[in-house]
């Protein structure tokens, strides 16, 4: 990426809703050569899409959690099965398979904390694949939802 792609990024992070045309205003390139710039970096898999930054307690989900799970036996048709299971779940934002004592993380959003125990109590504990389970509820957020220093070199080791 060069420093055209990079701010090109910096500024749909920012406000992805802007035109074409504003976004080339923005950079003093022509409307095509952002087009197509927008374009190449969609297609190479840096720009994924673009998505609206939805209140959670404005949809009655106000309560938000993380739920480490463990595997009684972490093999890949286990792993795949539950990740299969746990991404269905409609309280369930993110699902990630990690390395460490637990095997998968989950982030849940739910109306109050009579809802997480239900899901944790009705669903997670009765898959049998399912050793044990530990919640965190989340008090506070802080989201950076824009990547500073993209061209930045990954430190020395």
């Amino acid at each position: 990426m060069d420093e055209l792609d990079v701010e090109i990024v910096r500024l749909l992070q920012t406000d992805a809703r802007q035109s074409n045309r504003e976004l080339a205003r923005k950079l003093g390139i022509a409307p095509s050569t952002c087009l197509e710039r927008v374009r190449t970096l969609t297609r190479r898999g840096v720009l994924r899409g673009y998505h609206a930054d939805v209140s959670l307690p404005a949809l009655n989900r106000g309560v938000q959690a993380f739920v480490s799970v463990k595997l009684r036996v972490p093999s890949r048709p286990f792993i795949d099965a539950f990740k299969d299971f746990a991404s269905r779940l409609p309280e369930v934002l993110s699902v990630f398979v990690i390395s460490g004592d637990d095997d998968f993380l989950l982030h849940v959003a739910v109306q109050d904390l009579e809802h997480l125990h239900a899901v944790l109590v009705d669903r997670l504990s009765k898959r049998r694949e399912v050793a044990g389970f530990r919640t965190s509820v989340i008090f506070q957020q802080v989201r950076n939802t824009v990547l500073d220093r993209l061209d930045a070199p990954a430190p020395a080791p």
